[in-house]
């Protein structure tokens, strides 16, 4: 056999393995094998002696928002304070003790169809963000990274924060919400509903957000921000 016939069955055995090697990966990246669903709507939710639960089953008439249109009334009291949570109808609690322990179960009439099914883990996640909050509260750290950058706290309900601008900003605190600053530069936001005290911290965070190139603006919690060099001609 030639050395060029040679060559060329070579670089036919080469093109077919790697076209075989193609295929093959082409299988893998389109795999009909069912995605694994966390199921934590099914987790049972324990929650101690200090809370107490009270469920209304009577239909919401006139809700805050059209969402809530017939849904029922959870209310969950704790030593920080009390949460009143909607919940739809086709949403079933079941209240139960277990070795002195007691459990809320979470389930829906049908689990086959989308929206309950979507609304299984999400009530079941809402109600432990609320047994949290009326028990050990939500607390979130903000840092002030810039030459010069402080904050206080006024009359206990205005956050003054110093950011580099011609004027002092000021930040009225929502009620339910406790400020305060154990070092100039550092803000401590608590309270015992999630969305409130985060919602809050971002709202601080866009009079700076971070840059990327000297690092400096209102960090919320453990942010961090990749540093970027500037352009150089």
């Amino acid at each position: 056999m030639s050395s060029m016939t040679s060559r060329r069955l070579g670089q036919c055995l080469h093109t077919m393995a790697a076209n075989t090697a193609r295929s093959v990966s082409i299988r893998r990246t389109f795999s009909t094998s069912p995605a694994v669903l966390s199921h934590i709507g099914k987790q049972a939710l324990p929650f101690g002696s200090d809370v107490v639960m009270t469920h209304d089953l009577t239909p919401i008439t006139n809700p805050r928002v059209a969402a809530d249109l017939h849904s029922t009334t959870l209310s969950i009291k704790g030593p920080l304070g009390e949460h009143v949570l909607p919940i739809k109808p086709f949403v079933k609690l079941q209240f139960e003790k277990e070795q002195g322990d007691s459990l809320l179960s979470v389930s829906v009439e049908d689990p086959s169809i989308k929206e309950q099914r979507a609304m299984w883990g999400t009530t079941r996640a809402l109600i432990a963000n609320a047994i949290t909050g009326v028990t050990d509260g939500y607390s979130v750290p903000i840092r002030l990274v810039g030459v010069g950058y402080r904050a206080t706290v006024e009359g206990g309900n205005k956050l003054s924060m110093k950011l580099g601008y011609s004027h002092t900003v000021e930040v009225e605190i929502p009620e339910g919400i406790q400020c305060t600053t154990p070092l100039p530069n550092k803000i401590m936001l608590q309270g015992n509903n999630i969305q409130k005290v985060k919602e809050f911290a971002h709202k601080i965070r866009k009079w700076r957000p971070p840059e990327p190139y000297n690092q400096k603006g209102i960090f919320v919690g453990d942010e961090t921000i990749a540093k970027k060099t500037s352009k150089k001609k």
